[in-house]
């Protein structure tokens, strides 16, 4: 993970409980951090709800921007659930590294 990312853990984290989320992973660059540019780059994160959590546009786009807030940065935030090509949640499965579980 790169270090522009792990750095806000803490921060990360307090947003993860403010929006009921269970489990927040990073992939792409930002998870490799060989190839992440932090001038540039965006931050891709798989979400997955808690099943208490209201998962309306509201919760959805407010952990969005919050977590775009913290990092500085955009973020694209991908529900767990929401990957179908088996390419792509192949390649998404192989550099994921967890930043938040509750």
């Amino acid at each position: 993970m790169h270090p522009a990312i792990a750095q806000h853990t803490s921060e990360i984290s307090s947003i993860c409980r403010r929006f009921h989320i269970k489990r927040l992973e990073v992939f792409g660059s930002a998870a490799r951090a060989s190839d992440f540019n932090p001038e540039t780059s965006d931050a891709d994160f798989l979400v997955e709800f808690t099943t208490d959590a209201d998962h309306g546009l509201q919760t959805f786009f407010g952990a969005k921007a919050a977590l775009e807030s913290v990092l500085g940065r955009g973020v694209d935030l991908i529900e767990s659930g929401a990957v179908k090509n088996p390419f792509v949640l192949a390649s998404i499965n192989a550099h994921k590294e967890p930043v938040y579980a509750a």
